[in-house]
């Protein structure tokens, strides 16, 4: 499993790359309301060239405003969450954490459930879910500074107790709100889902999903050397402390973004680590870009499932741990029985 199924890593990439833009383009025209590829292409490229003449209104709404931005939001949230699960396992060595270990999506998550307590719109809703979700982190991290110097193991217990205390608080309000008007709300909002992704929603994430994916490839090469020994890492210049923080700021910001936007969801961050180390290898100038794609690929696919699988659409992370657990079990196994 070291090595990886494939043997040319970078046609790997290539090919995964291109499975990525077919699925775009067939579940851009796929749906209730089916639209030819031709008609879809056409859709998008007059109405980003401002010349709508000839198109069909209802045909462009579907496309445009509804599953253009909730597949792209797709693409972006899988790409982002499974490469900070990625990130995790190689900063804590291990293979069974995830981004929610530091609190910060219980953090997000308590910060949407008191902001629909409170009545707030949803643009003050997501920036004060964001705003705990760093906050989480943030005290995770202080907590963990032993005598000025941040201890990997007193950063995971230093999480768990964060989580804890926020998944009280959400549960707190969960119990006080009202049952017929607040608590769907923040049930269906903790559950995950991409149903109310607009334009507005997908710039956010981009602003600082993006640029977070971008330093991980900046800097997947040094995230090999997280393996080394301290001492044997600084004479190849590279500081692991401050490596170690600047990768838990990038997923810190990567799942709190996503939380403050599509509520919490599940497992992504743990199996398609996996699944990638299976097919490319554990080596992460390889593993960063085969994580980004394999986890756009699967939450486009979980997405899709959501919206065709009943009338009324079910929230991804039932789907994420119905089909993440199973397949995390049979992973376990194999690894298991590879070194028996």
């Amino acid at each position: 499993m070291g090595k990886g199924f494939f043997k040319n890593k970078k046609l790997c990439i290539l090919v995964l790359s291109v499975l990525l833009l077919l699925l775009i383009l067939t579940f851009i025209c796929l749906g209730r309301y089916p639209v030819s590829p031709y008609e879809a292409f056409m859709i998008i490229y007059k109405t980003i060239t401002g010349d709508v003449s000839g198109l069909g209104v209802h045909e462009t709404s579907v496309v445009i405003d509804i599953r253009l931005p909730r597949i792209l939001m797709a693409v972006l949230v899988g790409a982002g969450l499974s490469l900070a699960g990625a990130a995790y396992q190689t900063v804590f060595s291990n293979p069974l954490v995830s981004p929610d270990l530091l609190g910060v999506s219980s953090g997000a998550g308590f910060g949407a459930a008191l902001s629909i307590l409170l009545s707030l719109d949803m643009i003050v809703t997501q920036q004060v879910s964001l705003l705990l979700g760093l906050l989480a982190v943030y005290i995770v991290l202080n907590l963990s500074r032993v005598k000025k110097r941040t201890d990997l193991y007193v950063l995971v217990l230093s999480g768990v107790i964060v989580k804890s205390l926020f998944d009280a608080s959400i549960s707190f309000i969960k119990y006080i709100a009202d049952p017929e008007d607040k608590l769907p709300t923040i049930t269906m909002w903790l559950l995950g889902s991409l149903a109310s992704v607009s334009y507005r929603d997908l710039v956010i994430c981009s602003i600082i999903i993006i640029p977070c994916i971008f330093g991980f490839f900046l800097l997947r090469w040094k995230l090999n050397l997280l393996s080394l020994d301290s001492d044997e890492a600084r004479s190849l210049g590279i500081n692991v402390k401050k490596l170690r923080i600047v990768v838990i700021l990038l997923s810190t910001l990567i799942t709190a973004t996503t939380v403050s936007v599509c509520g919490i969801i599940g497992w992504i961050g743990l199996i398609i680590p996996h699944l990638a180390r299976m097919v490319i290898g554990n080596d992460n100038r390889y593993l960063i870009p085969t994580c980004c794609v394999m986890g756009a690929i699967y939450l486009l696919l979980i997405d899709t499932l959501a919206r065709a699988a009943t009338s009324n659409e079910i929230p991804i992370s039932i789907l994420t741990a119905f089909i993440g657990a199973p397949l995390f079990i049979t992973i376990l196994r194999k690894n298991l029985g590879e070194r028996r």
